[in-house]
């Protein structure tokens, strides 16, 4: 959230800020409510004194009865003013395009062609059957729709990506190099691995900025916990109520866990395979700095997913997200689109989000500089893998004319083969 303080001298700014997010919130409103919030703890604070100061039973009576009516309105008004605070977004950075809707979105950066076939591209549904690597309708008979069984090489695959994922961010000498070839200043600091919680208390899901309610996520009955609808979702809440060492930081997190997500009003050819499923696993990267070091965070994850693309040898290009596609608590979005031949269209494989100390604010995650002033933390998130999609990138760019797969040369190691053939 947004310091109350910031909002009140710079309505303006966050006003535009409602209107480009399309957020639904009367700043007037909230305006109002914190005038009349502040007003109340003014009197109730001088009702208070003159209580303590006074030597008349009869005035001390009517003073608590007045006092004790103040503090039941000022509960009224802090918990309006909070449900409030919580709609305001984050402040774009300038850079952040202006706009309504994806069609806005700006293309920043395209690496490598569209791949090209001298036959006719199967979309990834159609290879996963040729070589019984999906099975969906067993799935559908446990769990319902938009489940699946992975099988065989596709399974093998996916491990691959993580352990090659993982062994690249927790390279010292990569990170270097990726910070080196981007001409960033910051630490080379590596990634830590991480196997974070799949559920997550309401308290800390909301404080982070994170919880879309049910229409989204999945809520279990009878107890105050939340499935995991992302890796990071329960990384950002790590440090929730607790103040870092400067030295400490930066910390970045590589994060592997298996999300879940309703994925309401889904229809048409992403209800085919697994591109948009109920239960899907996703390796995230999550970084806590200090305010000078944010950007440039943000700056390093987005460089860290091109470094990966560009190894698994996968067209995509960049966009910069504009404000009404970046969300509440985001300042920036950066998505990378890969390229899908079966769809002959870029999809998102990848998102990249700046929350500023908008989301520490919420979660009261703080830094001790060294110099003694606390202050709040600035945290990034950037998706590492959404392994499923990146995997339907590598069987529909490497497919073959007799409908084998190659696998990347990067990932050779890791599989242990080098093609997914035709049995």
């Amino acid at each position: 959230m947004l310091d109350i303080k910031y909002i009140r001298d710079n309505h303006a700014i966050v006003k535009d800020a409602i209107k480009n997010k399309k957020v639904n919130l009367d700043l007037d409103s909230l305006i109002s409510v914190d005038e009349r919030r502040r007003d109340l703890i003014q009197k109730s604070e001088t009702v208070r004194s003159e209580q303590k100061k006074t030597q008349d039973r009869e005035r001390g009576t009517a003073l608590k009865a007045e006092f004790k009516l103040l503090e039941t309105q000022l509960t009224e008004l802090e918990n309006e003013f909070a449900e409030l605070m919580l709609k305001v977004p984050n402040i774009p950075t300038e850079d952040t395009p202006i706009g309504m809707g994806e069609t806005e979105n700006v293309i920043s950066k395209t690496v490598g062609e569209p791949t090209k076939f001298k036959f006719k591209a199967k979309d990834h549904w159609e290879l996963a059957q040729l070589h019984d690597l999906i099975d969906k309708e067993r799935a559908a008979k446990i769990a319902g729709s938009r489940f699946a069984y992975l099988k065989g090489d596709l399974v093998k695959l996916q491990f691959a990506i993580i352990q090659f994922t993982m062994n690249l961010l927790t390279d010292q000498n990569v990170i270097s190099e990726i910070i080196e070839s981007n001409k960033l200043k910051i630490s080379d600091k590596p990634f830590v691995a991480v196997l974070p919680p799949f559920l997550i208390r309401t308290d800390a899901y909301k404080a982070s900025a994170r919880l879309n309610g049910t229409e989204v996520t999945y809520k279990l009955d009878g107890d105050d916990l939340w499935l995991n609808a992302s890796a990071e979702h329960s990384l950002c809440p790590m440090y929730m109520n607790e103040t870092l060492d400067e030295a400490k930081l930066p910390i970045r997190y590589i994060g592997y866990s298996t999300a879940f997500r309703r994925e309401a009003g889904t229809y048409g050819k992403d209800m085919e395979g697994i591109l948009r499923m109920h239960q899907f696993d996703k390796l995230e990267m999550e970084t806590f700095s200090v305010k000078e070091d944010g950007f440039q965070e943000h700056l390093l994850l987005v460089a860290a997913q091109e470094y990966m693309m560009q190894k698994l040898e996968i067209p995509y290009h960049v966009l910069l997200k504009c404000t009404a596609e970046i969300g509440t608590p985001n300042a920036r979005g950066v998505d990378i689109e890969a390229w899908l031949p079966g769809q002959n269209a870029y999809r998102e494989t990848h998102t990249a989000d700046y929350m500023t100390d908008f989301q520490a604010r919420r979660l009261q995650t703080k830094v001790k500089r060294s110099a003694g002033e606390v202050e709040l933390v600035h945290t990034n998130d950037a998706t590492a893998f959404a392994i499923g999609r990146i995997m339907i990138a590598i069987m529909e760019n490497f497919q073959q004319e007799d409908g084998s797969i190659k696998i990347p040369k990067a990932l050779h190691k890791y599989t242990g083969f080098a093609e997914i053939k035709n049995k």
